[in-house]
């Protein structure tokens, strides 16, 4: 049936940014799809709280805190896979973000910050994992992108070019992992998590981004971790290199964050 093409049993996955919002969604969904996680974040506490919804749904879950914006720290991860699992079948690369600004306000050290934490994170990660998914017979990567990074927006000079840059990495090692290996991302339009807090306590900015969104809504973490679930599972065993935008329908931003003309 076509309901088993998205079963994960006897995989193994890592997923960083898994304390909360979209990586702790996506850990439980790829579990209670029947595989086992490695999950890494800074916070010990919320980590622990996501492994023991994991184990309540039948499956193993290693929680690694480390910082996850150095090579090292997500080493610790691949290692703990083994370890305690094996090796790696896929990796979730979900830890990211930077915060909007006006361009003139935009740090040198700031928009480099923006691609080492959304894009040389996604690589190293996936370079230190791709070994030990050889050597299961292949495996499947996701990288979690956005919306800012396929449209044009105020504000997101160093954001909106780190996620474009991920979703060309993304195409880029399709390229190279192909045929063992399938690499995906997926683009979030505006989701309900403590990211987006500081919109969520402003009623305006949460109103004109609902506004701006053609469902009229904002998005739910667990939505973004069924389009996840979709690219690492037999049931899209012939998709690589794609970008799937899951957004409301945004087709560009036209959200107004209070950034101000030049």
């Amino acid at each position: 049936m076509p309901v088993e093409l998205f079963r994960l049993a006897n995989k193994i996955a890592i997923i960083t940014g898994a304390g909360r919002g979209i990586g702790a969604a996506c850990a439980e969904t790829l579990a209670e799809a029947g595989a086992d996680v490695v999950i890494g974040a800074r916070t010990g506490d919320q980590l622990a709280a996501v492994a023991e919804r994991v184990e309540r749904l039948g499956r193993r879950a290693v929680p690694v805190v480390g910082d996850l914006s150095e090579r090292d720290g997500l080493g610790a991860l691949v290692d703990a896979a083994k370890a305690e699992f094996g090796g790696v079948d896929i990796v979730v690369n979900n830890v990211g973000g930077a915060m909007p600004k006006a361009f003139l306000d935009t740090s040198e050290r700031s928009f480099e910050r923006a691609l080492h934490f959304n894009v040389t994170t996604a690589f190293n990660l996936t370079q230190l994992a791709v070994p030990s998914m050889l050597e299961r017979g292949g495996g499947s990567v996701v990288n979690i992108a956005s919306t800012a990074g396929q449209f044009a927006s105020r504000g997101f000079a160093a954001y909106g070019t780190a996620k474009a840059s991920l979703i060309h990495l993304t195409r880029e090692l399709a390229q190279d992992l192909a045929p063992k290996i399938r690499v995906n991302a997926v683009c979030p339009g505006a989701i309900a998590t403590s990211a987006l807090d500081i919109v969520l306590q402003n009623e305006e900015l949460e109103q004109a981004m609902i506004a701006g969104t053609p469902l009229r809504r904002l998005g739910r973490p667990e939505e973004i971790a069924a389009a996840v679930l979709y690219f690492v599972s037999p049931a899209g065993g012939y998709t690589t290199g794609q970008a799937l935008a899951v957004s409301g329908g945004i087709q560009g931003s036209n959200l107004e964050l209070g950034i101000p003309d030049i």
